[in-house]
Parts: C-alpha cells; structure tokens; sequence
C-alpha cells in the first residue's frame, strides 16, 4: 500500500534537515493519511479509502452516517 492520498494523489516529499553546523542529511515528509469508509451511493455499499485529511475536509458529507 502505497503512502499516497486516493483522491488528491499528495504523497511523500523529501528535503534536507540541516543543523546549526549546516550540515545536510535526507529527510522524508509523510502526507497525514486516514483510512476512512466513505458512503458511495451509486454502489450503495461503504468503501474503504486512504485519504489525506484536507481530502477528507473536501468531501461532500451531506447524508452523514
């Protein structure tokens, strides 16, 4: 399973750390992923995703269960 939002495809992203000393080493950013079952109603069954949480803020929620 890849670390990558379903809906809005934001994934890792990587950079430097760097210290006092200006020293560089690698470092990776993790999107804030949620598994999540979501309602789809042309299938008419609960889904299971993996969202990021702004994704999860922009769904249409107008039927909560």
């Amino acid at each position: 399973m890849s670390r990558r939002c379903e809906i809005t495809g934001k994934g890792p992203l990587v950079g430097h750390k760097v210290s006092h000393s200006n020293i560089k080493t690698k470092k990776r950013s993790l999107p804030n992923l949620q598994t999540k079952r979501i309602w789809d109603a042309t299938a008419g069954k609960f889904v299971r995703v993996r969202l990021s949480t702004s994704a999860l803020r922009t769904l249409d929620r107008q039927d909560a269960v």
